[in-house]
């Protein structure tokens, strides 16, 4: 029942896929999960045929989703992000930002990502995420989001992942995957990060339901499987061309993501057969 433009690649008939699926912060520190940060999902869908993106890996069976718990970035391209990304590790790179940026723009971006940083987060298994950057789709371009379905709300927790793995312990947990396609440059621009598509003027249309089995994820199968996705690459560019990342802070992200992962030495990408 999935209309006719939201038909692509995997999405176009029924049928069920295997997904490694990883939640995340953002920041790389030691930290309690009580400080305000970044927290995102990936999934990586195995089992998908057709072409994919990067070179090396054409024949890959594989599709990354990366998404975050923001519908949008406090960022309008891949300049801005760096640009705060080196203020905020020295702090001699604010003056030459604000020279290049205006302190109007510096100090709104820094006030947006304080707020986002600073919404508490009691479980990773009760929020929205969303993919906040485009890509191509088929003949259009969309965003995504995926949305938890039947999660109670929980406390705020001391661990994030004690959260899901109490969860995960009692029962599967459910999301629906949906797409949001472009509409014009003005109201869902491709090149502009910072706007948040408005959702009465292109409404999200779900494609897919996301199912993370009931399991034991601090068993020893489960610290097995743990090990495995944390040895795997999550990439928006693993992908079929019909689904190209578009824009700037995407086509930032194609090298950056490829260092990571010459950086991490990931495992090859799964192709189905693997026994954990």
């Amino acid at each position: 029942d999935v209309p006719a433009p939201y038909r692509v690649g995997i999405f176009a008939a029924p049928a069920t896929y295997r997904a490694y699926v990883r939640f995340s912060n953002g920041s790389g520190k030691d930290q309690p999960d009580r400080t305000g940060d970044v927290r995102g999902i990936a999934l990586k869908i195995v089992g998908v045929p057709g072409k994919k993106l990067i070179p090396g890996l054409e024949d890959a069976k594989t599709q990354d989703l990366l998404l975050i718990k923001s519908p949008a970035t406090p960022f309008r391209h891949a300049g801005e992000f760096v640009g705060v990304v080196q203020a905020a590790n020295n702090p001699l790179h604010l003056v030459p930002l604000m020279v290049r940026l205006g302190p109007g723009r510096v100090l709104g971006l820094l006030k947006k990502l304080t707020a986002g940083l600073k919404e508490p987060v009691t479980s990773l298994a009760t929020l929205r995420y969303w993919s906040a950057l485009p890509t191509r789709y088929g003949d259009y371009a969309a965003r995504y989001s995926l949305t938890p379905v039947g999660a109670a709300p929980g406390a705020q927790a001391d661990s994030l992942r004690g959260d899901l793995a109490a969860r995960l312990a009692a029962g599967p947990l459910r999301f629906t995957l949906s797409a949001q396609l472009y509409v014009d440059p003005a109201r869902t621009p491709i090149e502009d990060a910072s706007v948040d598509w408005d959702e009465t003027i292109s409404p999200y249309v779900p494609i897919a339901d996301l199912e993370i089995p009931q399991q034991d994820v601090v068993g020893e199968r489960g610290r097995k499987i743990e090990a495995f996705v944390e040895s795997l690459s999550f990439d928006p560019w693993h992908a079929p061309v019909e689904f190209r990342p578009l824009g700037n802070m995407m086509r930032a992200r194609n090298h950056a993501y490829r260092l990571s992962v010459i950086e991490r030495a990931a495992s090859p990408e799964p192709d189905g057969s693997e026994t954990l």
